[in-house]
């Protein structure tokens, strides 16, 4: 008999496991593919946000005499701040004051009234709960514009107008229904072993709330701190209705007056564009990360 017909041993086997060595497994090389069109994409649109930053805080350091002079992507030969110190002497610290009591008291009242009523619509298993959560979730489809009347209305009838308050209840009002999608999103990743867990040891469903929902969504719950300070930072037709003096005015309303007091100031204008952006977008670069990763749990599991 050759050796090639020989047959070949079997494995011994000690009860039922088996003694073979085990074959060594072969390594899969993973190679990431080059995107040549996303780079491409993501170079036009870098181009495409930084031109319009780079020109405005050019213009604002560049005196009023040579602001329409010259090529506009071309650095200031000799920057100043006088455009800046202009913007400071015109009241601009109080519109800065006014938008962050309004962003502040808008974010609280929107987790104050949200986060309860997200957990209650995931926690609660019965029909009346989901069809208040979808008629609550209306709000998104409606525009301010379209219930602008009504409100004015409403306030009018309060005694609100021409306060922060004008401002504040319906900028909180119409962050509320993406919130609550927000924060529902988030809560259903909370797994239900853990509610089970606390309830066998007796805990009550306020407890769950502040001791297992909102520290599980936390990451939600920044989401929608952000998402609510921007509505409030950024928020122009509320304040344009609801205010009329100079007392409860906010930024954005302030750098439409500035149009017409700095009309023909564009460096002076340019200036308090950027000044005003300056607090919100320390906020974003601070949390993105954390917006980011809300917003990617909003359909939840």
């Amino acid at each position: 008999m050759s050796h090639d017909t020989l047959p070949r041993p079997r494995p011994v086997r000690t009860g039922d496991r088996d003694t073979r060595p085990p074959r060594p497994r072969r390594r899969r090389h993973w190679t990431k593919r080059a995107n040549p069109v996303a780079g491409l994409g993501s170079v036009v649109w870098l181009v495409v946000v930084i031109i319009p930053i780079y020109a405005m805080l050019s213009a604002s350091l560049t005196s009023q005499d040579k602001a329409l002079t010259g090529n506009p992507l071309s650095p200031p030969t000799s920057p100043t701040l006088d455009n800046y110190n202009t913007v400071l002497n015109s009241g601009f610290g109080h519109l800065l004051a006014n938008t962050a009591i309004v962003a502040t008291a808008v974010v609280g009242t929107v987790l104050v009234l949200c986060v309860p009523l997200a957990y209650v619509a995931v926690r609660t298993r019965n029909r009346w709960s989901g069809l208040a959560f979808r008629l609550f979730l209306l709000g998104v489809a409606i525009p301010a514009q379209a219930v602008v009347v009504p409100l004015y209305l409403l306030i009018a009838k309060l005694d609100l107008y021409d306060s922060l308050l004008a401002v504040i209840l319906p900028t909180a009002a119409f962050a509320m229904p993406v919130s609550v999608l927000v924060l529902v999103g988030t809560l259903r990743d909370v797994s239900e072993e853990l509610y089970e867990a606390m309830a066998l040891d007796g805990a009550s469903p306020q407890r769950m709330l502040f001791q297992l929902a909102i520290p599980m969504a936390r990451g939600g719950i920044s989401t929608v701190v952000i998402y609510a300070a921007l509505q409030a930072w950024n928020g122009f037709l509320f304040p344009l209705i609801f205010t009329q003096s100079d007392e409860p005015r906010v930024l954005t309303l302030g750098l439409f007056n500035y149009v017409s007091q700095f009309g023909v100031n564009i460096p002076a204008l340019l200036a308090s564009v950027v000044l005003s952006g300056v607090p919100i977008f320390a906020v974003y670069l601070v949390a993105r990360r954390a917006l980011v990763g809300g917003l990617m749990g909003v359909g939840g599991k």
